[in-house]
């Protein structure tokens, strides 16, 4: 197989996680050459060339300089949001296929602008929505499409953390719903297979909160074929937290299924016809259809690396990532009018 030149712009932690996956993974070692490392802080950049091994790699500040320079297949976007829309639009530019880092986009009108130059360029755009990637999420989409417990009727999903991050997010706007949610949203509109059509959010900043904006939302969702998402969250809940997947609960018209976002599933379905409540029975949730799909960030990069090869799109095309995007700025512009917002 052909090795892929890549560029990494963006050295901050975040990358580590990315080039540990690639690290750990044979085939990724195997496919993909890192031939450059950009930051504006170049020390950050010859750090981490140090931290994996890729001493060969240019070292810049300047993206379009290295580009030029290193002429890549592919750019690894890991930049803050702001910066994200003129680092992708300089990677297809120089004809790259880029994988970015989520949020695709600081609006939609950016997120739209994106899937345009990626459509003009002829060059992939995809965005790291690793959580979708995890052995639990595959495992509930296939046993919801195996129809064990008839037709989903209802996701929902509990989001309490109490992070802290320091650093950026903790002066952020609308920092729950921007930063975090769209993990939780992706994953719901992934299990569930369907489009979503509108929202009412709340969201606020709870007395103790130590974010400036936003740690803290509820939403309900209203997903094609009259099924009906909700999410409560808090970056700033602290006593008890949740698994960062989130805990959910998924009903259908013959049962329920309970994920904690770890490794503990709990279904049931209807087993007799009579009775105040009707007995159920217990049922097993199959493993992942594919184990090569549960591996979070290496196997969204292996599902990159797959398309460009192949030709067919990434599960997570910005074309397709926008849909969950629009369902994180549906959310925001519903809290601030306090009105249902179409998405």
């Amino acid at each position: 197989m052909l090795i892929l030149r890549a560029v990494l712009c963006g050295c901050g932690a975040m990358a580590k996680g990315w080039l540990k996956a690639i690290a750990a993974n044979r085939d990724l070692h195997s496919a993909i050459r890192i031939v450059g490392l950009v930051d504006v802080n170049p020390e950050a950049a010859r750090a981490l060339a140090a931290d994996f091994d890729i001493g060969d790699a240019l070292i810049g500040s300047d993206l379009d300089a290295v580009l030029a320079e290193t002429t890549p297949d592919i750019l690894f976007d890991i930049v803050v949001p702001a910066a994200r829309r003129n680092v992708v639009a300089t990677g297809l530019r120089h004809g790259c296929h880029v994988l970015s880092e989520k949020p695709m986009a600081i609006s939609l009108q950016a997120g739209r602008e994106l899937i345009r130059l990626a459509d003009e360029a002829g060059k992939l755009h995809a965005v790291v929505q690793n959580r979708r990637f995890i052995s639990g999420v595959r495992r509930i989409r296939r046993f919801i499409e195996s129809g064990a417990i008839g037709e989903v009727t209802g996701i929902h999903a509990d989001f309490f953390i109490g992070a802290h991050f320091g650093g950026f997010r903790e002066e952020m706007d609308n920092v729950l719903l921007l930063d975090m949610a769209i993990h939780t949203f992706d994953a719901a509109r992934f299990i569930a297979d369907k489009k979503p059509l509108a929202v009412y959010c709340h969201e606020n900043n709870p007395r103790g909160s130590w974010y400036q904006h936003g740690a803290a939302a509820t939403a309900i969702f209203e997903l094609s074929d009259d099924v009906t998402f909700t999410y409560r969250g808090s970056w700033c809940a602290e006593g008890a937290n949740t698994s960062w997947e989130s805990e959910w609960r998924i009903v259908a018209t013959r049962g329920t299924l309970l994920w904690d976002g770890a490794e503990n599933f709990r279904a049931h379905k209807v087993a007799g016809s009579d009775g105040f409540l009707r007995e159920l029975s217990p049922i097993e949730v199959p493993e992942p259809a594919d184990p090569r799909e549960t591996h979070g960030h290496a196997s969204v990069i292996a599902d990159f690396v797959a398309a460009i090869h192949t030709g067919q799109k990434p599960e997570t095309a910005s074309n397709d990532n926008i849909n969950s995007l629009a369902m994180v700025f549906a959310a925001i512009e519903s809290a601030r009018t306090r009105q249902r917002v179409t998405i």
